[in-house]
Order: structure tokens, then sequence, then C-alpha cells
């Protein structure tokens, strides 16, 4: 009965404690949200694309530092690693943002738009954040200062990941998780869990969504050369004009999903550029054709590959052209690990309004850190309440906007996340009581030497 009531005990007394943290919490990203909101706008006037985030780099290491946390840089070129240790036992676990912006010239009119100009595919671009990084990156910010100042209180150890090149690295060059993993970037402490979100415009602020299994798509780079022969273009007769086969093609492999795969399986191809020719009269010798495939099962992501090679090729054959396929994996399926999504939707409702929602066939590279441990990536709102779905610009658009209000939501979730599943980790079961003896013990027998570990 004793040992009933102190288990009853502990266990309020563990809950009292979890819920004063989560009161902390609560108090801490209100009081924060002014320096993360500087923070992001800061970023995002000076974005930064793949594999080239060094002065947003400077800004992460600097900020861990002085909250004195362990600090990695040059992970992955740019990256950056900050190490929490909380000073109660308890579970490892890693928090993700990526920190790259994208080749878009930025159309917000903000005060504090983008007007940085960078080197891009071999051309002068715009940069913007037009996904979303910016707040990402402030948000992971305010996570580690709040949670830093309750480092007494904490349980576990806490790995801030900030992440390069999440948009890809540029052309010849390796990055992003793929290239953090490969450098150790969990080679100690290792996590058991990892968390991360992402800004979505179809959410207004306030609200947060998750996916349990499959969540984002895999994601491929095609890229199909079409050979025909040149000739001038008052006589096509007397070349194989690769533009007008090119032109098959593209109708025909963006009909694959509607026609030749169960409509049961969400899929998308999408050719996303042409390059061929020079002038209006000369029909050229060969054109390219850049675009992207993706699914959600892994099964139907071969079966495709093949159907797009198939047609292609044969598409060509049929007009006396040739066709060459590449095929490259850039991400796989995002997986979220269905029991951390429910032991940790409890959280998510608790500290935003958790809404229903599909898999995206969006892709992204958390997928690699979620294939080395248990992962939950989830989707933050940041649309103006007051501006109708239809009419805000998506992510990836020169016109996205973050609304403020969605950075406070995403800095108390994330630590909320840490809070609740080191109250939720298993404990090592304690020993029973041996029963009374009623006779005289035994000798003791001489201790044994502790088995060597293998």
């Amino acid at each position: 009965m004793l040992r009933v009531s102190l288990l009853s005990l502990c266990l309020f007394g563990s809950a009292a404690a979890a819920a004063e943290l989560g009161a902390e919490i609560e108090r801490g990203a209100r009081r924060l949200e002014s320096r993360v909101i500087e923070t992001r706008r800061d970023l995002h006037q000076h974005p930064e694309l793949g594999n080239r985030e060094t002065r947003t780099a400077f800004v992460v290491a600097e900020r861990l530092g002085a909250l004195g946390l362990e600090v990695r840089t040059g992970v992955a070129k740019t990256g950056v690693v900050g190490v929490l240790r909380g000073a109660l036992p308890g579970p490892v676990l890693a928090l993700r943002a990526d920190m790259d912006a994208l080749p878009v010239t930025e159309e917000t009119n903000l005060p504090f738009a983008s007007e940085v100009r960078a080197q891009y595919g071999g051309q002068e671009v715009g940069v913007m954040h037009a996904c979303g990084h910016d707040a990402h990156t402030a948000i992971l910010l305010g996570v580690a200062e709040l949670l830093s100042g309750l480092r007494e209180r904490l349980a576990g150890t806490v790995l801030f990941v900030f992440q390069p090149a999440e948009e890809g690295p540029p052309p010849g060059e390796e990055g992003g998780a793929p290239l953090m993993l490969k450098e150790g970037v969990f080679a100690g402490p290792k996590p058991e869990a990892i968390f991360a979100l992402h800004t979505d415009s179809e959410l207004a602020a306030g609200e947060v969504a998750v996916v349990a299994g499959p969540a984002m798509a895999s994601s491929d780079r095609l890229r199909i050369v079409v050979h025909g022969r040149g000739t001038h273009a008052s006589a096509p007769w007397r070349g194989v004009d690769p533009v007008a086969v090119a032109a098959r093609i593209i109708l025909a492999l963006e009909s694959l999903p509607a026609r030749e795969v169960d409509a049961r399986k969400p899929s998308v191809v999408s050719i996303a550029a042409l390059h061929g020719g020079v002038r209006y009269n000369v029909i050229p010798d060969e054109v390219e054709l850049l675009g992207t495939v993706r699914t959600l099962d892994p099964e139907l992501q071969r079966e495709l590959h093949a159907r797009i090679e198939r047609t292609a090729t044969n598409l060509a054959e049929a007009s006396g052209a040739t066709a060459t396929v590449e095929l490259t994996e850039r991400n796989p399926i995002t997986v979220n690990d269905a029991r951390l999504v429910e032991r940790m939707r409890p959280t998510l409702a608790r500290t935003a309004k958790l809404v229903p929602a599909l898999p995206r066939t969006g892709a992204e590279d958390f997928a690699w850190f979620a294939q080395q441990v248990p992962g939950l990536y989830f989707w933050l709102g940041v649309r103006d309440p007051g501006t109708p779905v239809a009419e805000a610009a998506p992510n990836h658009s020169p016109r996205f906007l973050v609304d403020d209000g969605a950075l406070a939501v995403g800095v108390r979730t994330l630590a909320q996340l840490v809070v609740d599943y080191a109250a939720t980790a298993k404990k090592p079961e304690t020993e029973k009581a041996e029963p009374k003896q009623k006779t005289a013990p035994k000798p003791a027998s001489p201790p044994q030497p502790a088995p060597k570990k293998r």
C-alpha cells in the first residue's frame, strides 16, 4: 500500500512539474515573440542560397554560443548544430530547421523585402525566402533560448540542427540532410526522435496539421533529351523536329497519373522547363526537358519511372527521333513515425489548433533524417486569418507571406514537444522489494565481474 502511495505521489509530482513547465513555456514564447519576429525579418532581408548560408550560419552560431550551448559549425558546409544538456536525466531529441532561400525575385513590397541578387544556374537571379525557412530558423533560435532558460528543470538533451541546402545544393555539389548525416550530425549524441515544422500558407496562423505515415512525397528529378535532326523551319520534312516530339512527350507524360496510375495513389509528373533552339526559323538538333516526379508509394515510384522511360523513348522512335531519359532521386518519401505522431498528437492539439490534413506531394529532405530515427514533421499555418485561402500566395511564390503571429505558436509547440516527450519517456522499472526472509539468509556469493560490453 505504501509503495502504491509513493508511486502515485511521484506520478502526481511529475505531472505537476510538467504542467508548471508548460505554463513557463507559454509565458516564454510570449516574452520572446518580438525577438523572434525581429530575427525572422532580419533573415528575410538577407536570404542566402543553398550551401552559401554564411551570414545566416554566423547569426545562428553566435546566438547559440551566447546561450551557453555546445556549438558545431561547418557541418555540411554551412550547417550549425547546438547541443543543450538539461540538468535532469532524459532522452536525446533533435529539432531541425532549414536555412536556405530560393532563386526567386521578391514581389511582396514588405519594408524588409529582399533585394539580394546572386548567381544561380549561370545567371543572375533574385533571392528570396519564398518557402519560410527564415521563419523556421527564427523559431528554432527562439526555442533554443526558451529551453536554455529552463535547463535546470529540463530532462534530457536537445540537438538544435540548423540545416543548409534543403532546397537542394548547387549542381555538382553535395549538401543538405544527406551530407549532414554523412558528416556525423547524429554521431554523438544520437537522438531517439527528431521533430521539425514547415510553414504552410493554406493553414491560418494558429493552426497546425500532421499526418501519420507517408506525409510528403518522394522527389525525383527528370531530364529528357530528345535528339532529332535540325533543318530550316520552312522545310520540316527535311529533318526530324525535336520540338514537336518534345511537345507530344510532355502531353503524354503529364497524363500518366490520370490514365495509367491507380487514382487512389497520388502521383505527379510535371515538366517545368524546356530548352531548345535559338532562332525562330531554325529547327534545332535537340531539345531538353526538365521536370519532377512525385509519389507517396515506393512501388508506384518504380512503376512510374518505367512508364516514363517507355513513353518518352517510344514516342520519340515513332517520330524518327530518339530520347534519353534520366531519373535521379533527390528525396525519399517523408514518413512520420505513426507511434510518435499518436504519442505527441495531444501536445499539438494543446499548443495550437490541430486541423485534419492529407499527405502532400511536396517533398522534404527531412525524409533522410526520419530514415535514421523516428521523425515527426508537421505543418505550421502562416496565413493571415483574414485572407481567404484562394487569395494566399503559395510557398515558392514571389508573393509568399508569413503572418508574424504564427511564430510564437511554432516556438511553444516545438518546445512543448520536447518537454512532453521527456515526460512520457519510459523510466526504468523500480526494483520490486524482496519478500521478508523467514529463515536465515544464505551466505552472500562473491561478487562477479561485470560482463564485457560488445
